[in-house]
């Protein structure tokens, strides 16, 4: 979406049941089958009519965005302003809202995307790029079936080579539109206990026990935006370790700068050095681990442990009920054990990838397993971490 108007008018099929249901009562006195015939037909024209017509707005522009995510008990901290602001800044992701409600009228429903615009792979709508779910903000199938139609009109004009969507829960899937799915592990702590409960249920051996050498052996605990330098030549480290490139500095910067208070940077130090590294954020009573890091030669230490157990404690003070681990690929059974040893509830997140025909471009990344895949992990295992970087900052605008 190109910005330069708040509303698009669209056209989307599909039929408004809450209008037929109040409309349907009345007919044509002394021509009962006749009335009730020419009701229906009207009924049908209205309610396509009503429901089909899908619009989309510029969430940085319109205020009704922030309203709804306020308002709507889905809303995470991925649907909000900020983050989208960050999204923009960082990778120049134009963000776009597609909803069922009219202009000048309060916001009932939405659906965000970014506008991903790449020479490399193409542009397509993605809910939302670096952001580990992305729940619609509608209140029925209807809804989310007229936006998904009016998608799939611009796939068939290929203005998009496809649109994905990161749902929390189950979503129908559009008709006449070719899907590929992924999924991933996904785990989340219910912060309801209270603290001496929460600690309680931590697996006593590895969970527990690292807390309390981390606290027993010095290691320093410390927390702020000014600690920004120490986090990312952790991630670096880290990434370099799992043979990607980490995502650019700047990225982390904009999201300190958009997020302010919501964001907190975490890091552990040993003997004067960072060990361990975190960045959470939190939106109203949800609170999210997003990204992690560390020096693995001092893991035995459990910097990570404590950096964990601060950032409960934190949840809890800050009156959130949910602690969001984030997700994992469903094929590391070690992190997911991790994990569920913090007391966890391990569930699944499947992403959903929608286009015309059945592609290569539909799929989702290749795994490991691909011969080019493995290519490129050897090649980022032995690049200099400056390079390394350089090539997430070239790289990472491509793959949102």
């Amino acid at each position: 979406m190109t910005g330069t108007g708040l509303y698009r008018k669209l056209s989307a099929t599909t039929i408004h049941e809450k209008w037929e249901r109040d409309n349907s009562g009345s007919v044509i006195p002394g021509n009962r089958e006749k009335g009730t015939r020419q009701e229906a037909k009207a009924s049908s024209r209205m309610s396509q009519e009503s429901v089909s017509k899908v619009y989309t707005l510029d969430p940085l522009q319109d205020k009704r965005w922030a309203e709804l995510v306020e308002r709507d008990a889905r809303s995470t901290i991925f649907h909000s302003v900020p983050w989208l602001q960050a999204l923009r800044a960082a990778y120049g992701y134009q963000p776009v809202v597609y909803t069922t409600t009219p202009p000048g009228t309060t916001l009932a429903n939405g659906v965000v995307f970014c506008d991903v615009k790449s020479w490399i792979t193409g542009r397509r709508l993605v809910s939302l790029p670096f952001s580990d779910h992305c729940e619609p903000l509608t209140s029925s199938d209807a809804e989310l079936a007229a936006i998904s139609a009016e998608i799939g009109h611009q796939l068939a004009e290929k203005t998009f080579k496809y649109f994905e969507m990161r749902p929390v829960g189950e979503i129908p899937a559009p008709a006449d539109l070719q899907q590929v799915t992924e999924v991933y592990g996904f785990h989340r702590l219910d912060l309801t206990p209270d603290l001496d409960a929460l600690f309680a249920a931590f697996h006593k051996d590895s969970t527990q026990r690292k807390i309390k050498r981390a606290e027993r052996d010095g290691v320093v605990y410390r927390e702020g935006p000014e600690l920004l330098d120490e986090f990312y030549g952790l991630m670096v480290t880290t990434r370099k370790r799992h043979r990607v490139p980490p995502q650019p500095k700047e990225w982390f910067a904009t999201l300190v700068q958009q997020l302010g208070s919501r964001l907190a940077i975490r890091v552990a130090f040993y003997q004067g050095r960072p060990i361990a590294g975190m960045l959470t954020v939190h939106h109203k009573k949800e609170f999210v681990y997003k990204y992690g890091c560390s020096d693995v030669r001092f893991n035995n230490v459990g910097g990570m442990h404590l950096l964990y157990w601060k950032s409960i404690q934190d949840a809890k003070e800050k009156g959130c009920t949910v602690f969001d681990f984030g997700r994992c690929d469903i094929n590391q059974e070690g992190l997911m054990t991790f994990k569920r040893r913090w007391g966890a509830v391990q569930s699944e997140l499947t992403y959903r990838r929608y286009a015309i025909s059945d592609d290569q471009s539909l799929h989702f990344p290749p795994s490991s397993q691909n011969w080019k895949m493995r290519f490129a992990e050897q090649v980022f295992a032995r690049c200099p971490e400056s390079l390394l970087s350089l090539m997430g900052r070239l790289l990472y605008r491509h793959v949102g």
